[in-house]
């Protein structure tokens, strides 16, 4: 996830850390869901994305345990809150 643009979609496919996958699912980011990337901090950590209705910001080190495929879909499909 951590490769992805502002404003690109993609769906979380899985993780890469086993032992960091609970606090990630905890937080929302569940393997199905769809994620958008909103901004990046000027120094480029931490991250803010979308998944559903809610935003939140994560660490590039987290964002790089999740696993994604980039979505065709049109961009605007989530709506910003």
């Amino acid at each position: 996830m951590s490769d992805l643009k502002p404003g690109e979609e993609a769906v979380i496919s899985g993780y890469t850390d086993e032992l960091k996958y609970l606090q990630l699912m905890e937080m929302g980011c569940i393997p199905g869901e769809k994620v958008r990337l909103l901004s990046r901090a000027p120094f480029g950590d931490p991250i803010s994305i979308q998944i559903g209705s809610y935003k939140l910001s994560i660490r590039k080190s987290e964002a790089r345990n999740i696993l994604v495929e980039k979505h065709s879909e049109d961009t605007r499909s989530l709506q910003q809150a």
